[in-house]
């Protein structure tokens, strides 16, 4: 493979025109012969560019809708021919075939067009199948043919070209054609989840995931690790879209607790005001408020101590009082549909902090999959965006709980649901008043949970903690009486939990004896 290649042919097909002008100037002024077709074509020569048709090149016009137009020997033996195999040239010296120095496609606007909803005619039309066809022919023919497939690599081009009197050098070349077998590929793992997901099929022979590079990390959970951060393509928000204000750059740790704390708040879209704070990926509190400022105290005096150094989310856009008191300690990362000047003020003097807006919150209804990596595979689930309404509650015990308790209970549930198994949460008043997470025993997370409570009683002052008069939420059922009977001597009141264990009636019955209200979901919220 020659290192230095000469570019005196390109070929342009784009559907996304951005920089096209440009770039078809700067490659006309270095002498470059321009083929192309359609829009591109059309483009091109209004702007006063010399371009010739494909369909001149082949002797055949587009035709079928433009389903065809550069599926011809004419086109793929100018990109495919080794330059320096003889019998390659003669074929092309036989047959008229001009070689084809440079490829610039990028494909028809396939993930977009699904992304609006657009019907099933509609998107198998913009499968594009010239464009991938010439794409992997260029790439593989690498060591003669430029391929570029992306408008960020136009100018990274033009500067090669420059630096090599109007040649591409052959790591450049080999570069270009990596990110072009990486973009086909994306594109077909698009193709195949649209008709799996619209088929129906919800587990296909084949699964195909794809991203795009965001970030390159410093290193991944620990400094030995190297890491990196992708985006899937569509635009809901989150981390993955929002904009960051201030602040260092996201870590990897950050980007995954920001997450967790992000998916947990949208759960209260259109409710009071909500905040969350994770630590390690699980909530350590969880409160609403008259007002933001209120949501956050709340959800801080339930551990105050694994506050620190965490990520708070909130469900509506931060105001200056609500920074203020977020100022107090050190705090990671606030994420929130927006933030006022006031807020942003505030933050201003925290430059350690980073701030994230999102211009939304996340549809905690949305399906999506969640991909896990074991040993030699994947586990692949549809994410659990299981709710429970008011009246979806069984009561199973004598003592029927109150309406404020049932509105805790289905708090607490929620909550529950986005921490990691097992998972026991405390409620009192629309706040959490005691996490455990975690834990080999649904005992010791319940009984951890109301140490912590114990804790924060002691560090405020009280003289009794808030676990006394709460509700509790278990994310599995109580296998025995014995977790139970903890939260009981917290001064839990009343149980949501998902029943379905063997010994339901003895764990009943043990509710029964002390008191407790209890109500059923028949819904499990593992969280590994």
């Amino acid at each position: 493979m020659p290192d230095l290649v000469p570019l005196k042919r390109a070929l342009i097909s784009v559907s996304d025109k951005t920089g096209l002008l440009d770039l078809g100037r700067a490659l006309a002024d270095r002498g470059v012969e321009i083929l192309s077709t359609g829009g591109s074509a059309k483009a091109l020569r209004d702007a006063g560019i010399a371009v010739r048709d494909v369909a001149e090149v082949t002797g055949f016009p587009e035709m079928m809708d433009g389903r065809v137009k550069t599926l011809h020997p004419m086109v793929h033996g100018g990109l495919l021919a080794l330059r320096d195999n003889p019998d390659h040239v003669k074929a092309m010296e036989d047959h008229g075939i001009g070689g084809i120095d440079l490829l610039v496609v990028n494909l028809y606007p396939f993930e977009a067009t699904v992304a609006r909803g657009a019907d099933w005619d509609e998107a198998i039309e913009n499968i594009d199948i010239g464009g991938p066809a010439m794409i992997r022919a260029a790439a593989k023919n690498h060591g003669f043919v430029t391929t570029v497939v992306d408008v960020e690599d136009y100018a990274a081009l033009l500067v090669e070209l420059d630096e090599n009197g109007g040649q591409t050098g052959a790591a450049f070349r080999r570069t270009l054609s990596q990110r072009a077998y990486a973009r086909t590929a994306a594109y077909d793992a698009a193709v195949s989840t649209w008709m799996a997901d619209t088929t129906g099929d919800a587990a296909p022979r084949r699964r195909a995931v794809a991203g795009t590079l965001k970030q390159t990390m410093r290193y991944g959970e620990n400094p030995h690790q190297a890491a990196a951060f992708y985006t899937d393509g569509t635009d809901a928000p989150g981390v993955a879209t929002a904009t960051q204000h201030q602040g260092k750059e996201l870590s990897y740790n950050n980007i995954n607790d920001t997450d967790a704390a992000f998916e947990l708040v949208s759960e209260f879209a259109g409710e009071d005001p909500a905040c969350v704070i994770v630590k390690h990926a699980n909530p350590c509190g969880v409160a609403r408020g008259g007002t933001l400022a209120e949501a956050y105290a709340r959800a801080y005096d339930c551990d105050r101590v694994s506050a620190f150094g965490g990520i708070v989310a909130l469900n509506r856009p931060l105001d200056g009082a609500t920074a203020e008191a977020i100022a107090q300690i050190f705090t990671e990362v606030v994420i929130a549909p927006g933030a006022d000047d006031d807020a942003r003020a505030v933050f201003a003097a925290k430059k350690n902090l980073r701030l994230l807006t999102t211009d939304g919150l996340a549809d905690a209804r949305a399906g999506g999959r969640v991909w896990r990596q074991v040993s030699g595979g994947y586990l692949v689930q549809d994410k659990d965006v299981g709710q429970i309404a008011l009246d979806q509650l069984r009561v199973v015990t004598k003592v029927q709980p109150t309406e404020a308790q049932l509105n805790d209970l289905r708090f607490a549930w929620t909550v529950a649901k986005h921490v990691k198994s097992n998972a026991i949460v405390y409620v009192k008043d629309g706040a959490t008043v005691g996490v455990g997470a975690g834990q080999m025993s649904r005992v010791d997370s319940t009984r951890i949970a109301a140490r912590k409570a114990q804790d924060m009683a002691e560090a405020l002052g009280l003289s009794a903690p808030l676990t006394q008069g709460s509700v509790v939420a278990s994310d599995a059922f109580f296998p025995f009486p014995d977790g139970l009977l903890a939260a009981a001597e917290a001064g839990a009141t009343a149980v949501i939990q998902p029943g379905g264990s063997m010994r339901d009636d003895a764990v009943i019955a043990a509710a029964d004896e002390v008191g407790l209200a209890m109500v059923f979901t028949g819904m499990r919220h593992f969280r590994h």
